[in-house]
């Protein structure tokens, strides 16, 4: 096991700069998940942890040692990329025990050792097969397999699973979090899935544009996300976020049409007067009259639940409703928040300075990240 030290790292391309300066530590054994959208940088870093692209500034150590000029076989990391990366006229059996056959291990040795990852993946009855003749997720099993064999210090996964379909990707989720249990190897993971960063994560990164947005907990970026674009990113659907002016001495928002809503002042002490943005989660949002008035516009069936979209204050609110009922687009719709749901953001996007922790514990909030993405499609 290693730990992984990433410090003002930067990757320049010309005069385009697509990594700004991160900083990141990964410890022993955890499993670190990079979760950002398209372009924002994440599979560029792992790139360069790996040594597959050059570090423009910065340096990145592994077990305390700097290997910004280190070869990529000489930093300890094994890679799973996104295109299983197959030699598709290898059997499976040749594919996983490649790196043991050019690092000169006896073939007898390579036999006992690939026997017994693909029996740990569930592959040992495909060992005589070629890629073409597997399904997705066995393919993919097959790319984990010639990782583990090298028993690398680092796990290095880029978008492992967006070729899979939502079936097996939920099987491959768990796949590799049983791996990481049973392996205790430091890993990162990168992918653009939220579901995937909730469920997999010990610390979830959250980056873009090239920066960190936010690092903590799967339940800890859910229920206290830093900025409006980390609450707009993390859940399914993201916070419910609304434009309005602030009365601390009311504990009150005022949005656009002059409803007004209350939020815990106790928790907001340092709130002033002024223009700022509330956030509260499709959960917290209950159906039915004395709340805010608005329109109904449309929902979304998720079985158990709906997921009903409406407009309030010229903003689209989202509510997570359990059940089922017909309504009409257009319809009047009221929808109640209690004050300690309320989350406030200022201008900039950032969460509001000077908050007290909220009564909920991080440690109940994990229950609605780990539940809640089983009722949504994946």
């Amino acid at each position: 096991m290693a730990e992984i030290a990433i410090r003002a790292v930067r990757k320049t391309y010309g005069k385009s700069e697509v990594v700004h300066g991160i900083d990141l530590d990964v410890t022993s054994g955890e499993l670190v998940v990079i979760l950002g959208p398209s372009g924002c940088g994440k599979s560029t870093l792992l790139r360069m942890v790996a040594g597959l692209e050059t570090i423009s500034d910065g340096e990145i150590s592994i077990e305390g040692k700097v290997v910004n000029k280190l070869e990529p076989r000489e930093r300890g990391c094994a890679m799973v990329f996104q295109n299983y990366a197959l030699y598709p006229h290898m059997t499976v059996a040749d594919n996983i025990g490649y790196a043991l056959k050019i690092a000169g291990i006896s073939k007898a040795e390579r036999r006992e050792r690939v026997q017994a990852v693909a029996t740990s993946l569930g592959l040992a009855e495909f060992l005589d097969r070629k890629p073409g003749q597997l399904s997705g997720g066995q393919r993919q099993r097959v790319a984990m397999g010639r990782a583990m064999i090298r028993e690398p210090k680092v796990f290095l996964y880029d978008e492992p699973l967006s070729n899979l379909d939502a079936r097996l990707r939920v099987a491959m989720r768990v796949e590799i979090r049983k791996l990481h249990q049973r392996l205790g190897a430091t890993t990162l993971f990168v992918t653009h899935d939220q579901i995937e960063a909730m469920t997999l994560a010990d610390r979830i990164v959250v980056m873009n544009k090239g920066g960190i947005e936010q690092v903590g907990s799967p339940a800890e970026i859910y229920q206290r996300p830093a900025t409006t674009y980390v609450a707009g990113f993390i859940g399914t659907p993201g916070l419910n976020l609304l434009p309005g002016i602030i009365d601390p001495e009311k504990g009150t928002v005022t949005l656009e049409d002059g409803q007004a809503v209350a939020y815990d002042r106790s928790r907001w002490p340092a709130a002033a007067p002024g223009p700022i943005t509330i956030g509260f989660r499709a959960e917290a949002v209950e159906l039915g009259s004395g709340g805010l008035s608005g329109q109904y516009d449309f929902s979304e069936e998720l079985g158990a639940a709906q997921l009903v979209h409406g407009t309030v204050a010229k903003s689209s609110v989202i509510a997570h409703v359990v059940g089922s009922s017909v309504r009409k687009a257009g319809e009047p719709l009221s929808f109640r928040i209690a004050p300690e749901h309320v989350q406030l953001f200022d201008q900039s996007g950032r969460r509001l300075s000077g908050e007290k922790r909220p009564t909920v514990s991080l440690d109940a909030a994990s229950d609605i990240v780990q539940e809640r993405p089983v009722l949504l499609p994946a």
